[in-house]
């Protein structure tokens, strides 16, 4: 069976239509990005400690030219700031699947180069919805931890119960043999 498209690319509304997606994915990456530049900010303080930036951990870490598929990557925007033009994403966390040695694994890195990697109720969230993909798929997981701990300044009794889950994670992680 041959699918035939009705689309036609060279449609004004096709060509608006794309013009505004393009301008929004622009937008996403931008707000990406802005992360990424924030804990670039503390590259020389890591240097100087001798210490190499969260990202820099991560591409050491992983196979090369393989590509990483990061996950959550908008947690937190606009929850803890919800000014658009200064809201950090990511949750000063950097997940995603990769591969390391070649096995597919979920890889957890704690951005301290954004609020020295303390916990906050959206870190903790993206961290155990990765910690449930990774055990539904069998995917090692790696965490390279480097962390203020939690963000006191924001501490609610809730988010020490949900952060206790992330040790539950592990132990389920532990209890199926899947390498932790």
């Amino acid at each position: 069976m041959n699918f035939k498209s009705k689309i036609s690319a060279s449609s004004e509304s096709y060509i608006q239509n794309r013009k505004d997606m393009v301008s929004l994915v622009e937008k996403l990456r931008s707000y990406e990005k802005r992360a990424e530049m924030i804990s670039e900010k503390r590259r020389d303080r890591f240097h100087q400690r001798g210490q190499l930036t969260p990202r820099e951990r991560l591409v050491n870490l992983l196979d090369p030219g393989m590509p990483f598929l990061e996950l959550y990557n908008m947690a937190n925007f606009l929850h803890e700031d919800p000014n658009p033009k200064s809201s950090v994403p990511g949750a000063s966390n950097i997940i995603g699947i990769r591969f390391i040695s070649g096995v597919r694994s979920m890889i957890s890195v704690n951005d301290s180069g954004i609020n020295a990697g303390a916990s906050s109720a959206s870190s903790i969230t993206k961290s155990l919805g990765t910690q449930k993909i990774a055990n539904r798929q069998n995917l090692p997981f790696v965490q390279l931890v480097e962390s203020a701990g939690v963000n006191l300044i924001n501490y609610t009794v809730e988010l020490w119960a949900n952060a206790g889950g992330t040790f539950y994670g592990l132990a389920k992680f532990s209890a199926k043999g899947i390498p932790t």
